[in-house]
């Protein structure tokens, strides 16, 4: 299984469970991530979604390895990806994002590129003092990941500073720039993560759910539903151009990508 569930004090948490590939993200995995979180909304005894992953690392991202779980066609278009891509990377975000009940992400290790699509919806995050996020996409001529969150999650000059070298930022400088809420020793984040989630569960549910309705629509009315979907086809202009270049959808140097990691 890729992903584990389970419910305990009315909080739902969800593990992502490929740790032998850094939880890498493949289609089964993401389907697998959107069935747990509609089982989490649907069922009332739920009050709080808490996300996280096992393994050293919460997330390396889309699988580029190849995505095991369904076999490649002969010949790749556009218009494959624009379908492929716009529901599990921007219409699976988004609907996590839109969830009405609190949800709290548990990030420990790295944070890659697709990873951040896992972690930015949620509406609060706690970072392991391990933890390194970024988003090195650029190396694939491409301006960023689908859910392109960048400027809402550090502002505007940091988030291109993250998108044009291709280098992570800590747990601490994500905290210091608002995209964070808290960092922890590494051995404390599943503890800390948990207690922050049953004391969110306490509260009474119709008041989460008009404070998380609140705050979402005051983003919204700022821009951000209406950036995130005009982003995302700016995104795919660089699927485009690679196409047109080489054929295909990833133009990428791996080492690179790794160096720009480490």
């Amino acid at each position: 299984m890729n992903i584990r569930y389970e419910v305990a004090d009315k909080v739902a948490t969800i593990s992502l469970n490929r740790p032998e590939v850094a939880n890498a993200q493949n289609g089964a995995l993401l389907d697998e991530l959107d069935a747990a979180w509609r089982r989490a909304a649907d069922d009332d005894e739920v009050a709080v979604i808490l996300l996280r992953a096992e393994g050293k690392h919460f997330s390396s991202g889309h699988d580029l390895k190849g995505d095991s779980s369904a076999p490649r066609p002969a010949k790749i278009t556009l218009e494959m990806l624009y379908q492929s891509e716009s529901r599990r990377y921007l219409e699976y975000s988004l609907r996590w994002r839109n969830v009405p009940k609190p949800s709290i992400a548990a990030v420990q290790g790295r944070c890659i590129a697709g990873g951040l699509l896992l972690c930015w919806p949620c509406d609060l995050i706690i970072a392991a003092d391990d933890a390194q996020f970024s988003d090195p996409v650029v190396l694939m001529g491409i301006g960023g990941v689908e859910y392109h969150g960048h400027t809402w999650e550090l502002g505007p000059r940091k988030a291109k500073e993250m998108l044009f070298t291709g280098q992570s930022i800590s747990g601490v400088e994500a905290e210091r720039f608002g995209m964070v809420n808290k960092v922890v020793p590494r051995a404390e984040l599943d503890a800390e993560a948990l207690a922050l989630a049953r004391q969110i569960a306490a509260m009474p549910a119709f008041g989460l759910r008009q404070a998380k309705r609140a705050v979402n629509q005051t983003l919204d009315i700022q821009g951000f539903y209406a950036a995130i979907q005009s982003v995302f086809d700016v995104h795919q202009t660089g699927h485009g151009n690679a196409l047109s270049v080489n054929g295909y959808p990833v133009l990428v140097d791996l080492e690179r990508m790794k160096a720009a990691n480490r």
